[in-house]
């Protein structure tokens, strides 16, 4: 997709206008300005390519060089926009610090060093409440460059202080690092499955290497921080059971102790989306929802379209817990609006939407639906391995395999899992125990799924196997997917399948019926 396109899709229709008003205005003409056509082309629905647009714009004599310098002042004039609308609309701390720090450093140019004096002491004290480490720095950078001035204060505190503050910015740093390095290594274990990285020699080796092991709850972004890299380890180990009740006690220590400044909102969203994500994975749907309800109601009151990013998480967690909740058409609802949202989801999260709203389609038994939404996904599993990890592509084949079956297709619900099985039988060999390791079953950590495809194959040859009681008493010896509360409610969601066909009852009363064990 043209990336510049995809950048102007992002704002809403209000943004769009002002856009347009703010090209109008820097160019002080309100027609014929190319600039303006090229924007109006790459805003509406359909996507042209190159040629195409150098053609509409270009009619006479296509000009592939005034084209590319047209998209060069295009994306400089929304470089603008952006930076003056984010000035207007950013009520955080920091960007009123930049301002007070602007300013002082004009009125000291111009010689008016008491002042400018008053405006780095509001500066600093602002900085100060909301831990704002950075322009907190820079302000007292400007406080040692003018510490000569008859209106500051002594040097000696300036400098303890900014001593401090170095410390205090050092350690978020750190934080950060560790969080993004955390991550790089983790990404392999998505990538590859569970157990492809040990998770917990990772998260104790870069916690050392960081010197992070005793930092605690000492301010919102550093709980966030820690809890970030916490979690990570948490999603390839899947010990939500354990996590889960560590991330609300101290969410509700630092509530309790600090609460959460408006610059510290982004903080707290992210912070309630990890509560309610591990609340959701331990089957503590009703507290899951009340954080998740919470976060959406801090979103709101963000101004302009602070933290937008965060509303599709909250929104498809929400979706699922309600599933859970016998409320499986409000589910189908909140996601069908997401979709239909402008500006529109990012492709990631559109993929993800799709995805999640083929499984609540599956629940209500509307398997065409559900076989459509997946179609409309349109990518290899190549590329959603590469991007979003083996799990996701396992989730997405499985589901097309359990909709082809349900749609009266077993030959192309065959082919998928015989695709399903290659792919683990590739990465996952049956290995035999060494000196060193232990056995390894065929599909190493996705076993489990290996015997769920063996008895799907079984009913795809035989569907009237299924109630048969020798084949129930098989299927109740699963390995790994019955109700342990680490266990992932996706896997759950696709035993239920299996237990439903055993039962000759109703899918989603069998996946609920589970679930609340």
């Amino acid at each position: 997709m043209d990336d510049l396109r995809l950048t102007l899709q992002t704002l809403p229709p209000d943004d769009r206008r002002d856009l347009e008003r703010f090209i109008q205005w820097q160019r002080r003409k309100t027609t014929g300005r190319q600039d303006l056509r090229l924007l109006e082309l790459l805003l509406s629905p359909k996507e042209y390519k190159t040629e195409t647009l150098i053609q509409k714009l270009y009619p006479d004599e296509p000009n592939a060089v005034a084209y590319y310098a047209l998209r060069k002042r295009l994306l400089r004039y929304l470089t603008d926009f952006l930076l003056l609308r984010q000035r207007q609309h950013d009520a955080t701390a920091a960007t009123s610090v930049r301002g007070q720090l602007t300013l002082a450093q004009y009125l000291f140019g111009a010689g008016v060093p008491r002042l400018a004096w008053n405006l780095l002491r509001k500066a600093e004290k602002l900085a100060q409440d909301n831990e704002q480490y950075e322009p907190l720095n820079a302000v007292y950078n400007l406080q040692i460059q003018y510490a000569n001035s008859p209106y500051a204060e002594p040097l000696d505190a300036i400098i303890e202080r900014r001593h401090r503050n170095k410390k205090a910015a050092d350690e978020e740093e750190r934080a950060a690092i560790a969080d993004s390095l955390l991550r790089q290594r983790l990404r392999q274990a998505r990538q590859h499955g569970r157990g492809a990285v040990p998770a917990d020699e990772i998260l104790h080796n870069i916690l050392v290497e960081y010197d992070l092991q005793e930092a605690f709850a000492r301010s919102p972004s550093l709980l966030c921080r820690l809890m970030s890299i916490t979690r990570h380890a948490m999603l390839v180990r899947g010990d939500f059971a354990t996590f889960a009740p560590f991330i609300e006690r101290c969410y509700r220590l630092m509530e309790r102790r600090h609460g959460f400044a408006p610059a510290h909102r982004g903080y707290q969203l992210r912070l309630l989306y990890m509560l309610a994500h591990a609340l959701y994975r331990s089957r503590r749907f009703p507290e899951s929802v009340a954080y998740l309800e919470q976060g959406l109601a801090a979103l709101a009151a963000a101004p302009g379209r602070q933290f937008a990013e965060l509303r599709p998480r909250l929104t498809f967690l929400l979706a699922a817990n309600y599933a859970f909740l016998r409320r499986n058409k409000a589910s189908i609802s909140l996601l069908e609006e997401a979709l239909a949202a402008q500006p529109p989801l990012l492709p990631a999260d559109q993929l993800t939407a799709r995805l999640q709203l083929s499984f609540h389609y599956f629940a209500e038994a509307n398997f065409q639906k559900a076989n459509q939404t997946l179609i409309s996904l349109d990518r290899t599993d190549h590329w959603l391995e590469q991007n979003l990890g083996l799990e996701w592509v396992l989730n997405h084949n499985l589901g097309e395999m359990l909709i082809q079956l349900e749609l009266g297709n077993p030959d192309q619900a065959l082919a998928r899992l015989r695709a399903v099985e290659r792919r683990l039988h590739e990465q996952y060999p049956a290995t035999a125990a060494t000196a060193e390791a232990a056995a390894m079953p065929l599909g190493g950590p996705y076993h489990a799924v290996m015997s769920f495809m063996g008895f799907v194959r079984e009913i795809i040859a035989d569907p009237a196997v299924a109630r048969t009681p020798e084949f129930a008493a098989r299927v109740a010896r699963i390995p790994a997917f019955l109700s342990e509360e680490r266990e992932d409610l996706q896997v759950i969601s696709f035993y239920a399948w299996l237990k439903a066909r055993v039962l000759g009852r109703p899918y989603y009363d069998v996946l609920l019926q589970l679930a609340e064990q």
